[in-house]
């Protein structure tokens, strides 16, 4: 059996249950563990008087924890769904649901985005999950960008930190379904082969359950995906701590130059899609539009998105639809925020 195999589970139904309920104390077990290292550490390392341990160190570890703690839940969402989806949802079911012709089952795929409630995290194990069920690779990465950025707990944070703009909202709405669509179109045309490294089809011998499955796909995607969020939360602290606040401010005359450096960034902020409206709203020295690019390109590009993609999709990947995606996102915010800001 490959590293990519789930474990098999040969007992009867108690087996499987005692191999989930384990998985689970595991998952409880490490996440409270990992918390209260965090924790003693946060507290203790001034007491602990360590030369390396000067303020902006410790800034540095605050912003670090602070991302990588918000984007985990979201992460371990996205891996629960991919691991049902592997387990227990049927190949024939991916198509029936979504058109043969990748013309049609991209928007159809953007339009689905809406269901899950999760930040972008998520959204990269479920599109790997949805590839290895036979689903077009242009549909699942239509769903990838458009489930961050168009589910109704993301709509609602809008709505709240923008309170009395409805036009912020469907703004968001409008420019974030356009880039996913637009995109997965784009790869449906001109993405290759050699470029996307497939997520393998994971195969269980007969006399392994369902359940069991579910358990090796929750195991492997949620520590494979999970190394790549850290790589990209101690990228996003480092930018936070080394560019100062003085220099960001210079940038706020030109309506133009404020739209770029504000998608700019979404992509080392890594703020998660849930709250990256209330960042945008607190922004209130910058233009409507740049608000807007800011809160279309957050959930579709950033440091650690591009690590999930690198780790999931290989490298040659992640470079050419990150920085293609950037450029989309940027576009469509512009020409949206001109329409209806």
């Amino acid at each position: 059996m490959d590293e990519h195999e789930y474990p098999q589970v040969r007992g009867g139904p108690g087996d499987a249950v005692r191999l989930v309920v384990r998985t689970l104390v595991y998952v409880v077990v490490g996440g409270l563990a990992l918390t209260a290292i965090v924790t003693v550490a946060s507290v203790l390392g001034p007491m602990l008087a360590l030369d390396f341990y000067t303020p902006p160190v410790a800034a540095w570890w605050t912003v670090f924890t602070a991302v990588a703690v918000q984007g985990v839940p979201f992460l371990l969402l996205g891996t629960l769904v991919s691991a049902a989806i592997g387990a227990f949802v049927p190949e024939r079911v991916f198509s029936r649901l979504l058109p043969r012709n990748p013309a049609l089952a991209v928007p159809v795929a953007g339009a689905a985005g809406v269901v899950l409630p999760g930040c972008e995290c998520a959204s990269v194990p479920v599109a790997g999950s949805l590839m290895r069920r036979g689903v077009a690779p242009a549909a699942a990465l239509a769903f990838l960008l458009s489930a961050p950025a168009i589910n109704p707990v993301v709509l609602v944070a809008t709505s709240i930190a923008f309170p009395g703009q409805p036009v912020m909202v469907a703004a968001r709405l409008v420019a974030s379904l356009a880039t996913a669509v637009v995109m997965g179109w784009l790869w449906a045309r001109f993405g290759r082969q050699e470029w996307l490294r497939l997520p393998k089809q994971r195969t269980t011998e007969s006399g392994s359950s369902g359940a069991a499955a579910f358990v090796g796909g929750l195991q492997h995607d949620f520590l494979h995906a999970g190394g790549f969020l850290v790589l990209g939360s101690a990228a996003a602290a480092t930018f936070n701590i080394a560019v100062p606040r003085s220099v960001l401010d210079l940038f706020t005359g030109s309506a133009w130059v404020s739209v770029l450096l504000l998608a700019l960034l979404a992509v080392v902020l890594c703020v998660c899609s849930e709250a990256d409206a209330f960042v945008a709203a607190s922004l209130s020295g910058f233009s409507p539009t740049a608000r807007l690019a800011f809160m279309v390109v957050g959930p579709m590009v950033d440091l650690k998105l591009i690590a999930l993609q690198t780790g999931t999709f290989g490298r040659a990947f992640a470079i050419r639809f990150s920085t293609v995606t950037w450029v989309v996102a940027l576009a469509s915010s512009v020409l949206v925020g001109w329409w209806l800001l």
